[in-house]
């Protein structure tokens, strides 16, 4: 297959599991790889993303896409590295906006990957031959601290740690406007835009979304505010706050393009987490990349 497929099914019976009925349906699908791309969110019920566990109910449309073949894997590329901490089983990277984390169609090179792939000879390979020891990430125009596994065990601790919640992430996000209250939690579902599959949106029945919310600084139309969000959903932080009117400013997607910043202005300030190896905790902080300090000194001048 050289090209996307999506095929367009029809559950025939209840009760049955999603990744049952995907593995049943598709001639040389295993249930794992169901799983994969239902994590994926390439697996869409009634224009819903589910999870595995999903019990059908007979005459619901279910919609796989299996992305396209890709025999090539990462390459190294010697590119410079901001490293904020580095020991045998982790690096702690402050990512420049602009960086896509991983090879992707349109984006193959020039990569978080590829940096990291020439930085250290044996990475984790859980994430697979284009995602090698990503633990989790960040958007392309997203800068900041990203926490990477150097090796197997560590990549399933730190795994561990994020499904059960415990690595605390905080983002600096300028907003247009100031949320009132000041300081709070949005809890709202995310899931896949059923009308633009590059889109996410708070959709009734997608997945449990919470974000914690605090004003730091405010400006004349603008405010810097604080973000923690609980769970780690797609674009979670730009669909919450665009959700309560007010988007991330230069967030093209979820907002609109801005004179007083290139980018959306989202920043990964900082990750607490339990070392994997030797389970002390830790916290770093990545400061403001220069684009973004220089905006605020605009806005407070």
């Amino acid at each position: 297959m050289t090209v996307a497929e999506t095929s367009d099914l029809v559950a025939d019976k209840d009760g049955e599991r999603l990744d049952v009925f995907v593995a049943r349906r598709m001639a040389g699908l295993t249930r794992s790889r169901a799983q994969k791309l239902i994590d994926d969110e390439q697996v869409l019920v009634d224009g819903r993303a589910e999870r595995a566990s999903h019990r059908l109910a007979a005459g619901q449309r279910v919609s796989v896409t299996v992305p396209a073949a890709r025999e090539a894997s990462a390459q190294p590329e010697a590119i410079a590295l901001d490293i904020i901490h580095e020991d045998a089983d982790i690096i702690v990277i402050n990512k420049p906006p602009g960086m896509t984390v991983h090879p992707s169609p349109g984006h193959e090179t020039s990569t978080l990957v590829n940096a990291i792939l020439s930085h250290c000879d044996d990475l984790s390979g859980i994430g697979g031959v284009m995602r090698p020891g990503i633990v989790h990430r960040l958007d392309r125009d997203t800068s900041g601290v990203i926490l990477v596994a150097k090796n197997d065990a560590s990549h399933n601790a730190l795994a561990k740690q994020l499904k059960e919640r415990s690595v605390e992430k905080t983002y600096l996000a300028l907003v247009e406007g100031t949320p009132k209250p000041a300081k709070g939690v949005i809890d709202a579902p995310i899931a896949r835009d059923p009308k633009n599959r590059k889109r996410m949106a708070i959709i009734e029945g997608g997945r449990e979304s919470v974000t914690g919310y605090k004003v730091v600084e405010r400006y004349g139309g603008y405010s810097l505010v604080e973000v923690r969000p609980k769970t780690g959903r797609t674009h979670q932080i730009r669909v919450h706050l665009a959700a309560i009117g007010h988007p991330i400013v230069g967030d093209r997607v979820y907002g609109k393009a801005s004179k007083v910043v290139g980018r959306q202005f989202l920043h990964a300030s900082r990750i607490a987490f339990t070392h994997p190896g030797t389970g002390a905790r830790l916290e770093y902080a990545a400061e403001l990349a220069a684009d973004l300090r220089a905006t605020l000194q605009v806005l407070r001048g």
